[in-house]
Parts: structure tokens; sequence; C-alpha cells
């Protein structure tokens, strides 16, 4: 199922429990959407089991001065390679101490859309 996932509390980005006890989980674009925050959040050697997925901010980023178009490059092709997004665009509200603002609009295969916020 395209954007099955688990339901991550979105303030602490920990797991939630259902009405059941269960761990919650999210299909259809709020899935998809989350997929797409979980990716837009993902430093590259983040991932144990697979390393090179991610954004590469150590490399590319670290003691420079951030790059608005450069990281909105990275976030789009963060998001067009989770599975269901057909299109992405970022849009940078703002970086305050190197806090990134924004949001992410997606368009996802089936044509409905979702907005992702960092």
């Amino acid at each position: 199922m395209i954007g099955h996932t688990l339901t991550l509390d979105l303030d602490t980005w920990d797991l939630t429990l259902d009405s059941g006890g269960n761990i919650a989980t999210s299909s259809g674009a709020y899935g998809i959407a989350q997929n797409v925050a979980n990716a837009s959040r993902l430093f590259t050697q983040d991932a144990y089991y697979n390393p090179d997925r991610g954004i590469p901010h150590f490399v590319l980023d670290l003691g420079r001065k951030i790059r608005p178009s450069l990281v909105r490059s990275r976030l789009v092709s963060a998001a067009l390679g989770v599975e269901g997004v057909r299109q992405a665009a970022v849009s940078i509200s703002g970086i305050k101490d190197r806090v990134l603002t924004g949001n992410i609009t997606l368009i996802l295969n089936d044509g409905a859309t979702a907005d992702v916020t960092f």
C-alpha cells in the first residue's frame, strides 16, 4: 500500500498509539506526506540499514552559509524519491539561527495534493 507508514507524533516525532493501544499507522495522502517529512529530515549516514539515503547536509553545509536554492533543490529531490509523489514544490519562508521554515507542496500520483510544513 503506497504511503503506509507508522503515525508519528507531530511534536516529538515519536510513535503514537491508536484507540486499541496498538502502534498507529497511516496510509494514503497523509502517509505519503509523513514519508516526505521523514525523507526531508533524514541526513545521510543516519539510516542504519541504508546509510546512503538522506540529504548530505554535513558534507555540503557544515560551517557554510545556508543557500536556500540548494536546500530547496535537495528537498524537492527527497520528496520525489518517496513512492506516490508525482511533483513537489518547496517554499522557504525563513531561515533564522540555522533553522529553516517553510512548506513542501506535493502532487501525488492519484492527483491529490498534500502539504508538509517544516
